[in-house]
């Protein structure tokens, strides 16, 4: 059995790489074009199409990954925080591979395929051991439930995307606009996401452990727990101590609303993201000495953000009709077969319930009421940056029936 979960660790690097070597093509068969003394869309199409073929053997070796992840753990590997990250990455993959056969437009391969790597490497800061079931997820609604509500995720992954490169194919950003100064937050968005991996990618490499011990209430009882930190401690569990020496001291404890053993840790990686994006966004803007909106837009400069508008619009229109099975339908019968009711005020599922609304939204405002272009951009973005509070926040900080994810 542990050479069989040495190959599929394999398969995950494997995946991982080829996805990277894919975003490098994509990349090359954007900016390249300037640069090639032949015919620019013959260069195109030629990186383009080596990275499509990249992205696709990774998509293999990442499928025989969850293939043997799924016969070793006997289920389907989306039941901690490390397997539904890079599942959600998978499906975005997946995603993406039909709708460039549709379009072929390498762009959305150098936009994509970069969240897709930013995801399997937010996955691996987890605990990646094959653990078995608790009793809440021993049901065959859990690769229902979890798999479409990632496929559908994936997709609007894609609208993100479209979305993103239609308001930097359209949006000045030398000027400063309303709109412009908007974009740029979602530029440092994403870069505190970078800068998340980066941090944890960094102290799991270098080691860094410091425990805690602090009351925490399982089951309705007051109990001391040991609480690891993977990252020196900013903020530090409520009445807890410090048992590893030679540490840092936290300097402040989470606050009181914070429920759940690992709240704090959850909450002090939060700190690190935000407070080390902001460093690096600083950073980018003094060596570039522009808005970081305005390399990129550079690149996007030849696209129709017609072409983008309806990717995007495409893509979530697809995506829609998936999550709504994936995350409402089908969760909710599995809820009442575990829980005994349809419905209930968790953490997980009020935001999941907010996703669908904001996209049913976005559909109705798109189908009904005409908006398209710059609105529906926002509107796309703006939704998968509520996918990703769901996932990073959600998951990280509340606590709830679904915190064993």
């Amino acid at each position: 059995m542990s050479n069989l979960i040495w190959i599929s660790d394999m398969m995950l690097t494997a995946a991982f790489t080829l996805y990277c070597v894919s975003t490098i093509l994509f990349f090359v068969s954007v900016t390249g074009q300037r640069f090639s003394n032949r015919d620019p869309k013959a260069h195109a199409k030629r990186f383009g199409r080596l990275g499509y073929i990249s992205a696709v053997l990774g998509f293999v070796a990442h499928t025989a990954f969850i293939g043997l992840r799924w016969y070793i753990g006997g289920h389907i590997p989306t039941s901690n925080m490390f397997e539904f990250t890079q599942f959600l990455g998978y499906a975005m993959v997946v995603t993406f591979l039909g709708i460039y056969l549709i379009y072929r437009l390498p762009l959305i391969g150098m936009f994509v395929m970069p969240v897709a790597v930013l995801l399997i490497a937010y996955a691996s800061v987890f605990p990646s051991e094959v653990t078995p079931l608790i009793p809440a997820l021993q049901s065959y609604w859990l690769q229902i439930h979890v798999s479409t509500a990632a496929l559908g995720e994936g997709a609007f992954a894609i609208g993100f995307a479209a979305g993103l490169i239609y308001l930097l194919r359209t949006v000045d950003a030398e000027k400063s606009l309303k709109s412009a100064r908007w974009l740029e937050f979602v530029m440092w968005c994403m870069v505190v996401v970078i800068s998340f991996v980066l941090l944890s990618t960094y102290f799991r490499i270098t080691g860094y452990e410091a425990v805690f011990r602090a009351p925490a209430d399982i089951k309705g009882q007051i109990m001391n727990v040991e609480m690891k930190y993977s990252m020196p401690a900013i903020v530090g569990p409520k009445d807890g101590t410090l048992l590893t020496e030679g540490k840092m001291r936290p300097l402040f404890a989470a606050p009181g609303f914070m429920q759940g053993e690992q709240a704090a840790h959850k909450f002090n990686s939060v700190i690190w993201s935000v407070f080390g994006g902001t460093v690096l966004y600083v950073l980018l803007r003094l060596t570039l000495r522009k808005r970081l909106a305005h390399p990129l837009s550079r690149l996007v400069q030849e696209i129709d953000p017609d072409l983008a508008d309806e990717i995007s619009y495409r893509a979530i229109a697809i995506g829609f009709p998936i999550f709504t099975l994936g995350a409402l339908i089908f969760a909710m019968i599995w809820a009442q077969e575990a829980w005994g009711r349809f419905w209930g005020w968790d953490p997980k599922e009020v935001w999941a319930l907010i996703t669908w609304l904001f996209y049913s939204v976005y559909l109705h405002l798109r189908l009904s009421r005409g908006w398209q272009g710059e609105r529906s951009a926002w509107m796309a973005v703006l939704g998968f940056i509520v996918v990703m509070f769901n996932l990073v926040f959600v998951n990280l900080v509340l606590s709830g029936l679904h915190a064993y994810a």
